[in-house]
């Protein structure tokens, strides 16, 4: 520890864990508040462990704390790394121009026809598509009228119920289903299962683990290119998703923080992340599947410069550009993040 306000600030995360139960059961997760029948789990989950988390200062390690190698599920910070994904295809010629309809590439999928053949690669990574369809099982309807709270303002309708869908890229709304739709076309994109790439492309280059694991649901298996292969989620709003421990969690932030380098190479371009952190024109807290701090709207205790990896639980991977800071912590109360992360300031400005 750098001094005794870091130790009090992680004692403080520590302290305020999530109330979620650390044994699965009926109440774990968010699945439960969505309408019947999308109610229930489709792929697996597991108990998790403790609060935990990692601190990384210019490139070093400062701190761990709590089981920092355990892979606990991390919902929807898996939305960044298909992000990432994204970024590998666009540096490999794949993905030449997010702003080209999916279904000029992909086809047979969703995207062919009306309204879903006007969306965009860029649509999806900025949760702005207004994508209509079901996705393995699950409609879009089931995630309509969401509200985070991160975004700030109230739902004009019940989640769930069958909202008028607006022109691809002219309304925001945080959709799992839409991420899930992204996800299979990048799985086709590639013609290989993203963990794979992932791992190939982005885990070994940041000198990550091999103790991370992404799984689907039980009904995402696909025939592609002659194999049986699955598809992954952006989440585990239904179960699946990542299971990924803080250390390597952290492993992925600094990789924003080195402009897309990692260990002397160039894993990811600079341009894809700087496309990644530039601002949603109709929601500027929001880039391509990362959270922006515009006007400290999101954490008032911390820079505006700084960006976040959100997932339910909660688990926050946070990025710091103005100290060079990475920060990801499992299972603290999101309602007192905000404090958590001012305190863990101060400590490092003493």
């Amino acid at each position: 520890m750098q001094n005794r306000k870091l130790e009090q600030a992680v004692q403080f995360a520590v302290d305020h864990e999530t109330p979620w139960t650390r044994k699965i059961d009926d109440r774990w997760g968010i699945h439960h508040e969505d309408p019947p029948p999308w109610n229930r789990l489709l792929g697996p989950v597991h108990d998790r462990g403790p609060v935990s988390g990692t601190i990384v200062l210019n490139g070093k390690t400062l701190t761990s704390w709590g089981e920092p190698d355990r892979a606990d599920v991390t919902f929807s910070i898996a939305k960044t790394y298909l992000a990432l994904l994204a970024g590998v295809a666009y540096d490999r010629g794949l993905l030449p121009d997010v702003n080209e309809p999916v279904g000029a590439k992909v086809r047979g999928i969703g995207f062919d026809t009306g309204r879903n053949a006007q969306v965009t690669w860029q649509h999806l990574l900025q949760q702005t598509s207004e994508w209509e369809g079901t996705c393995f099982g699950l409609p879009d309807q089931v995630d309509r009228y969401r509200v985070l709270s991160f975004q700030g303002g109230k739902a004009a309708g019940k989640k769930g119920d069958p909202r008028p869908l607006q022109a691809p890229g002219t309304f925001w709304e945080y959709n799992d289903v839409r991420i899930n739709a992204l996800s299979l076309a990048l799985l086709h994109l590639f013609g290989r299962a993203l963990p794979d790439v992932f791992r190939e492309a982005i885990m070994q280059p940041v000198g990550a683990s091999d103790g991370w694991r992404w799984v689907g649901y039980d009904n995402s298996w696909i025939e592609l290119n002659g194999r049986r292969v699955q598809s992954v989620p952006g989440g585990t709003h239904w179960g699946g998703g990542m299971s990924i421990g803080s250390l390597d969690q952290a492993h992925v932030g600094q990789l924003f923080l080195d402009d897309g380098k990692a260990n002397g190479r160039q894993v990811i371009s600079a341009d894809w992340i700087r496309r990644m952190r530039t601002p949603c024109s109709m929601s500027p807290f929001y880039g391509y599947l990362v959270w922006l701090n515009h006007a400290r709207r999101i954490f008032p205790s911390v820079p505006a410069s700084s960006y976040f990896a959100i997932g339910a639980g909660s688990s926050f991977t946070w990025m710091e550009p103005e100290r060079g800071m990475v920060l990801a912590v499992r299972w603290i109360d999101a309602e007192h993040a905000d404090e958590f992360f001012g305190r863990v300031l101060k400590a490092l400005d003493e």
